[in-house]
């Protein structure tokens, strides 16, 4: 039963990470943290190798698509420098973080009070974007440290970027939401590589079934192609509705995440 249910919750967030640019892992972490059937750290890992397969795919198919929405591969890839960096650092907070906790159930309660502030947050910006006024950043250096702060967080957290990587990108560089979904997927990828090697290099990979984490990655994929597809036929209107309606069901997990590990 329990494969059943990381199998569904992996394709489905996977398809709903590419077609809003989030990942995915914003809804896979808090939603088997919120089952209990696998730990904190395995979830972790786990989420950020289904982020990071779907993330490949989505960005190959967004780079081929002669019909794919503005995309300035110098600013991407300096917005995907500091992400490896930042992912690197948020690996690297996690572990001395879930060192220092006796319980490691503890540090899912860390990751959904982060998590839970940064959607909440999004949540409002998101509502009262239309009233804000955005910048248009193109410097080397600000896109270098902006990637770096959305990697870390994304490592962190396990999430794969989040809602946190579209806002920074609509305030920062006026981008749409197609726009910012596909910059958005471009840095998940980068920083969840880095991560991903830094677990292997310092062996801190935790133990599971090979079955699970094959499961996942090949639901990460089909998540992907189908989330590409969706993203390209329909309107950028329904993308912000879908975004935002995760944005409420993403803030009562983590509620229900942060009561459960307290």
């Amino acid at each position: 039963m329990e494969y059943i249910i990381i199998v569904l919750v992996s394709f489905f967030s996977s398809v709903v990470g590419s077609i809003c640019g989030i990942g995915g892992g914003v809804i896979i972490k808090p939603v088997l943290d919120a089952t209990g059937i696998i730990s904190v750290n395995t979830i972790s890992f786990l989420s950020g190798c289904t982020v990071l397969s779907m993330s490949v795919i989505s960005v190959t198919k967004n780079l081929r698509d002669s019909a794919r929405p503005a995309f300035d591969k110098r600013i991407a890839t300096m917005l995907a420098a500091g992400a490896v960096v930042g992912g690197l650092l948020g690996k690297s907070l996690y572990q001395c973080i879930l060192s220092r906790l006796p319980d490691s159930q503890k540090v899912g309660a860390v990751q959904a009070g982060v998590l839970l502030a940064v959607t909440i947050g999004t949540l409002a910006y998101t509502i009262y974007k239309k009233r804000i006024s955005t910048l248009n950043v193109t410097g080397n250096a600000p896109c270098v440290i902006i990637g770096c702060i959305l990697g870390m967080m994304s490592a962190f957290l396990g999430i794969g970027g989040g809602p946190i990587n579209l806002v920074v990108l609509f305030y920062f560089f006026s981008m749409g939401t197609k726009q910012a979904a596909a910059y958005s997927l471009y840095i998940i990828m980068f920083s969840q590589t880095a991560s991903l090697i830094s677990s292997l290099v310092t062996r801190q990979v935790p133990e599971f079934p090979f079955l699970m984490i094959a499961l996942m990655v090949t639901c990460g994929v089909l998540g992907g192609l189908a989330g590409s597809r969706v993203n390209k036929k329909i309107e950028e209107q329904y993308v912000d509705r879908l975004f935002l309606g995760l944005m409420v069901v993403i803030i009562l997990i983590n509620i229900y995440n942060i009561i459960k590990y307290i």
